[in-house]
């Protein structure tokens, strides 16, 4: 349970990291606004026709009397959106994590550079990266969208469907947004997918402990684009420690510590 409380530490060390370095935290907001702006769009379509298309799934209950038919129809309405969220939390982070590739991966940089010892660096340009985040994050929203269409069907199952199914629901959408957050540290040094998720498993109530509250949180209108900088920036010091546990992130760091405000301008935005 130690590595749950661990986990939460670092999403908060990380948004504490962004708001000591306002510069960056100002430049990690560009990508979570765009990506806002088009996926807050289509949960407000989903808002709108989800019950059409619980009512157009369940022909079968057309001559069901009252209160039977609205219940049924109201639950399934009620799942769809819940089930809409699910996949909007995983692919929020997905497609704003590859709009914001370049700004992203500056930030993380700039964690570790932060934090002292070495700053990895992919070596690869800005197509080969974006590339290689895009197939990655396809092949995590496959796994993410197998989970999901079980979870959609035992969401049938009296009882066990309205409790467990929506807490195991938020653990595997935590756990995948941890790695999605994670990877842009972990790409940069060298690690591919699957030595990525072999990491990941071996602290997988750390992970949930990061993933989980920020999960939650992103459920929460505008909060997401608001915490996305922070969670790169903490997900780069657990990535660092996942790969080196004997270098651990100094919770409260003293006055040594790198201030980035005469830092070298972004990547991003050089030539």
């Amino acid at each position: 349970m130690s590595d749950l409380g661990a986990g939460f530490g670092y999403l908060m060390k990380g948004q504490r990291w962004v708001a000591q370095h306002g510069r960056w935290f100002g430049f990690g907001l560009l990508p979570g606004l765009v990506t806002l702006v088009v996926y807050a769009g289509a949960l407000i379509g989903l808002g709108y026709g989800a019950d059409d298309f619980a009512g157009w799934a369940t022909p079968f209950a057309d001559d069901w009397s009252s209160p039977w038919q609205g219940l049924l129809r109201i639950g399934l309405t009620a799942l769809v959106f819940v089930f809409g969220l699910f996949l909007a939390v995983i692919t929020f982070t997905a497609v704003t994590l590859l709009v914001g590739q370049p700004f992203y991966e500056s930030l993380s940089e700039e964690v570790d550079r932060s934090e002292g010892g070495e700053v990895p660096e992919s070596g690869l340009s800005l197509w080969q990266d974006l590339w290689i985040s895009a197939r990655d994050s396809v092949r995590i929203l496959l796994r993410v969208a197998v989970y999901g269409i079980v979870l959609f069907a035992c969401g049938f199952i009296p009882v066990v469907g309205q409790t467990v199914v929506p807490a195991i629901g938020f653990c595997v959408s935590g756990y995948f947004l941890a790695e999605e957050l994670t990877a842009v540290a972990l790409q940069r040094r060298g690690m591919v997918l699957k030595d990525r998720l072999v990491l990941l498993r071996g602290r997988r109530m750390l992970v949930l402990g990061f993933g989980v509250p920020l999960t939650l949180a992103f459920l929460v209108p505008f909060v997401a684009v608001f915490l996305m900088p922070g969670a790169v920036a903490g997900a780069t010091l657990l990535a660092r420690d996942l790969v080196d546990p004997d270098a651990a992130t100094d919770p409260d760091p003293g006055p040594g510590t790198a201030d980035t405000g005469d830092a070298p301008a972004p990547r991003a935005w050089s030539a």
